[in-house]
């Protein structure tokens, strides 16, 4: 089992950023998938960032790459999304999530099985 706890959201205006933190316990191993989720009112939740656990590897999706960038720190088994120049069509509730193993090879949310409650981000324009 594993547990999620996002925090560092908020509101700014556009232009400005933000460092969103996870807080994970529990088991995680190698080749699992972390990944950042958000999903704004009305909308999909969308994937926005993905690393693989212990490795180097990171995925964006288009609308967020050169602006966000996603981090580790295996030791203290925090995640983290460095979100700069937010724009207003940035805002949304932000979640943590992991998958089983995988690599990040399959990035759709169904596969991640542990969530974090969310922290929201709104940006101002």
């Amino acid at each position: 089992q594993v547990q999620l706890q996002e925090s560092g959201g908020g509101s700014v205006q556009a232009g400005g950023s933000l460092r969103l933190s996870c807080a994970a316990s529990g088991a995680i191993y190698r080749n699992y998938c972390i990944g950042w989720f958000r999903q704004a009112p009305g909308k999909e939740r969308e994937g926005v960032a993905y690393i693989v656990y212990g490795g180097v590897s990171t995925y964006y999706t288009d609308s967020v790459n050169g602006r966000f960038t996603i981090a580790q720190d295996n030791a203290k088994n925090m995640l983290y999304l460095q979100m700069n120049n937010l724009k207003y069509e940035d805002s949304a509730m932000y979640y943590c999530a992991v998958a089983r193993g995988g690599s990040c090879g399959n990035r759709d949310a169904s596969v991640f099985a542990y969530w974090g409650q969310g922290t929201q981000v709104t940006v101002s324009s």
